[in-house]
């Protein structure tokens, strides 16, 4: 894991060791171990490096790294599978002088061009220099752990793993009202529609999925998403026990991989069904019989404190627990670094939780952090997803529909039952009425004209009322508003808290759960193995239920990772703080 940047520019004003220096010491803490830059004065190319040394310690891990004197490479991230790979190019030829993956990934380039993307199971950013072809190529993993953020103006082109680096050599820094507009109304903290699209103007965001590739004139010459799911491509039936267990097969694999590294790892735990899998996994397959630690956050007296089930877990598996106890006063004490890191609003308090058990880890010397991200946007974990499936089983089966329908509400708690049959009510509405009155009946006209009665906002409503994202009020199955939730709603936001935070303390987060074979063959299940029986993430619950302590698998009250007093908040200027990350 480090940070990443770099320069395309003919005008040797702007294209400079100096500068290259300015760009990553902005980015210092996300790789405290080293740093590097690179010119190629023939083609007015650079490239800069700040190192967080996890695979092969030794220099000859440093970046940036060149190879078989063509290619020159800055890499952010892993390739969890890199001795996989590195396995099979010694069959083709290739050799290598260092045990890095960066290293793997320049001869896999070498071997497979663009097409070697599709053999990473991994996390990654890069930009590598082919001095052969003259371009510089670029590329974001699958589902867009890791951040690639490129300015263009007047034949430069400038990149960075965060907008810090960039600004740091006088890219400018002008707000995006557009997605300010859509944040401070509706909550929005990116547009689905277009994931390049960030809260600065002329700074855009590589996509997940995709790779691009920049001439010596800065020009974008070509930009092209490499891997997709087709979410259509469902079987209708399988035999359960059989995708049962190639399911834990796939997450076994994961965990294995991820726990690659020449440095200690450790694992969050927060007392939810996906961190408690993850750690019980560990503990089952005896990795080197070595005691984990495990980070979780604790909330003493708050009505939803997790503190029962983690220790439910701690007392299954060999584990030292280690936790941190935030505070409403510790949240709001962090929010102004909290922003300094994120550079964009963000929309949740969890994300201040989330910080303090980042900094605890690292604390603790645990530099590689497990975590349990990304289940259940694939895997149906919130309730308002499971809407989808009703509306799809009541068009397939109507007496199946009833029956799992009963089921659910008979697992459930009474208020969920009554928020679950009104959702439905409008869900099976939205199919016969426009998005306009859609958003009459959920009152979205009154909030526009509340957010006009405020004159801090009124500019911006005038100016941008017509431009509010579009979203997406239905799908025509689970698996479509899954595949949503996962490459374009939800997640992405996750994801890019999770980067911030970790990075903030020079830690590396890995998510065992997006491993994208894991996720493709959950796509190809029928809604069935997600949602079953009353319970969401189903298959998941089925192939833990020998791993993990029942309570925790079959938990009828599990909830999102909520911090206590939310309401509390109303009484700090946490709203103000938030705007004020346009003043980083």
């Amino acid at each position: 894991m480090c940070g990443i940047a770099g320069i395309i520019s003919q005008n040797r004003e702007i294209l400079t060791y100096q500068q290259l220096k300015k760009m990553t010491d902005a980015i210092e803490h996300r790789g405290p171990d080293g740093e590097g830059q690179w010119i190629n004065d023939n083609n007015g190319v650079g490239l800069g490096h700040r190192r967080l040394s996890i695979i092969d310690l030794t220099d000859a891990g440093s970046q940036p790294m060149h190879y078989l004197d063509r290619y020159s490479i800055v890499f952010n991230g892993e390739i969890y599978n890199y001795i996989e790979i590195r396995e099979f190019l010694k069959t083709k030829g290739y050799t290598f002088v260092s045990d890095s993956d960066t290293e793997v990934l320049m001869a896999n380039f070498d071997y497979k061009r663009e097409k070697c993307l599709e053999d990473f199971d991994g996390m990654f950013a890069f930009a590598l220099w082919d001095k052969k072809e003259q371009v510089l190529f670029c590329a974001r993993d699958r589902f867009g752990e890791k951040p690639f953020f490129y300015h263009q103006s007047h034949n430069n082109f400038y990149f960075g793993s965060e907008m810090k680096a960039l600004w740091s050599v006088g890219v400018p820094r002008e707000t995006n009202n557009r997605m300010l507009f859509n944040y401070w109304h509706f909550g929005y903290i990116n547009n689905s529609n277009d994931l390049s699209e960030t809260f600065y103007k002329n700074i855009f965001l590589l996509e997940p999925s995709h790779y691009m590739i920049v001439d010596p004139n800065g020009k974008i010459i070509k930009k092209q998403k490499y891997w997709d799911i087709d979410y259509k491509n469902q079987l209708d039936k399988v035999d359960f026990n059989e995708v049962k267990d190639t399911f834990f097969r796939l997450f076994e694999t994961s965990i294995s991989r991820r726990l690659r590294s020449d440095v200690a790892v450790g694992t969050s735990l927060s007392g939810g069904l996906d961190s408690s899998s993850t750690v019980c996994m560990i503990n089952h397959m005896k990795v080197n019989n070595v005691e984990q630690k495990t980070f979780s956050a604790r909330f003493p007296n708050f009505i939803k404190d997790e503190s029962v089930y983690i220790d439910k877990v701690l007392n299954s598996v060999n584990a030292k627990g280690i936790s941190c106890f935030p505070t409403i006063e510790s949240m709001v004490a962090n929010v102004k670094e909290i922003i300094h890191h994120q550079e964009e609003p963000f929309g949740t308090l969890s994300i201040a939780a989330q910080y303090e058990v980042m900094k605890l880890a690292r604390d603790n010397d645990v530099i590689v952090l497990l975590d349990g991200q990304g289940a259940d946007e694939y895997l149906c974990g919130y309730h308002g997803l499971i809407d989808s499936f009703f509306i799809e089983l009541k068009k397939k089966n109507e007496k199946e529909y009833k029956r799992q329908l009963e089921i659910y509400k008979q697992v459930h708690a009474s208020n969920q039952i009554n928020s679950i049959s009104r959702r439905l009510r409008m869900s099976f509405l939205k199919e016969k009425l426009s998005d306009a009155q859609i958003d009459k009946l959920l009152g979205i006209k009154s909030g526009i004209d509340n957010f006009t009665k405020k004159d801090a906002k009124k500019d911006l409503y005038s100016q941008y009322k017509n431009e509010q994202f579009k979203r997406k009020y239905s799908a025509t199955s689970l698996n479509e508003m899954l595949y949503h939730a996962t490459f374009r709603g939800g997640l992405q936001e996750l994801l890019r808290y999770a980067d911030r935070n970790s990075m903030a303390h020079s830690l590396e987060v890995r998510l065992p759960f997006l491993s994208h074979e894991l996720v493709e063959f959950v796509f190809t299940l029928p809604s069935t193995c997600k949602v079953n029986n009353g319970f969401s993430k189903y298959i998941l619950r089925e192939a833990m239920n020998d791993v993990v302590p029942k309570d925790i698998v079959w938990r009828k009250d599990k909830i999102g990772y909520e911090p206590p007093n939310k309401n509390e908040v109303n009484g700090v200027p946490l709203k103000s703080y938030l705007i004020d990350a346009f003043k980083i």
